[in-house]
């Protein structure tokens, strides 16, 4: 009888063992856009804190990432950097800018419609923020992730965006930087 105790004890600690390791693939509880970019948010500290105001048009919100027009193609290139013609592999946008300049830190969300365009719409990203002219200051670096069918993108301040990158890999287990390059 002891050892069945024994060995039920130790099967009872195998399993709760394997339990705590398993890791939930939180890109299922992404809504939206403006909802990867509120989570991540929400994580920062009162000190990390910055104003930040988000979305375009009717969606324009203070405090807070906000959603993104998707019909107005030329508002998302200019905000946060998606080429005009890469809107069409998109469905979903947002956006979230620090409120003094925009320059300082920029982050856009993008969920890409087909798994297939994902790098496509990476590099048009980067290509797009890395040939702009700057006005007002110049952003110190770019950084690009992806969270399953999610593109997220930054640049701005480099402090600025080492936060919001720790933040983003903390909240999203399976956030993967795909460019990480000083602004040219």
């Amino acid at each position: 009888m002891k050892k069945f105790t024994a060995l039920l004890l130790a099967l009872v600690m195998v399993l709760g063992l394997c339990a705590c390791g398993a890791k939930n693939d939180a890109t299922t509880d992404i809504a939206d856009s403006t909802t990867l970019l509120s989570n991540v948010f929400a994580q920062y500290a009162e000190e990390e804190k910055f104003p930040i105001g988000g979305g375009s048009g009717e969606s324009m919100v203070m405090d807070a990432p906000g959603a993104m027009d998707m019909a107005d193609t030329e508002t998302l290139d200019f905000m946060v950097g998606l080429p005009v013609d890469s809107a069409a592999m998109i469905d979903d946008a947002a956006s979230a800018l620090h409120m003094m300049n925009a320059n300082t830190f920029t982050a856009g969300c993008f969920r890409v419609t087909d798994s297939a365009n994902v790098e496509t719409v990476v590099k048009a990203l980067q290509e797009n923020i890395q040939a702009r002219q700057w006005m007002c200051g110049i952003p110190e670096g770019l950084v690009i992730y992806t969270v399953g069918n999610y593109v997220v993108s930054a640049f701005g301040n480099q402090q600025l965006l080492d936060v919001f990158t720790a933040h983003l890999t903390a909240t999203f287990e399976g956030a993967t930087e795909v460019v990480a390059e000083p602004i040219a």
